[in-house]
């Protein structure tokens, strides 16, 4: 995986689809929309896939700090 999700709350609908592909790294706060509840939660070809569901492109892939 290239580097470690990310959620762009604005662009979120909270559609769940991120839920249903990754339901160890994604969840719904009290606002329905998407969180990540644990960055290494599902194995990294699952969470590309959930970041490719989201209608909404509201999930991505980011970098870490240390540049990975």
């Amino acid at each position: 995986m290239d580097g470690r999700p990310a959620v762009d709350r604005e662009a979120c609908l909270g559609t769940g689809m991120c839920v249903v592909y990754a339901p160890n790294t994604f969840a719904h706060d009290d606002e329905s929309k998407a969180v990540v509840a644990d960055p290494a939660g599902d194995p990294a070809e699952v969470i590309s896939t959930a970041v490719e569901a989201c209608p909404m492109g509201a999930l991505s892939l980011v970098a870490d700090e240390t540049g990975a």
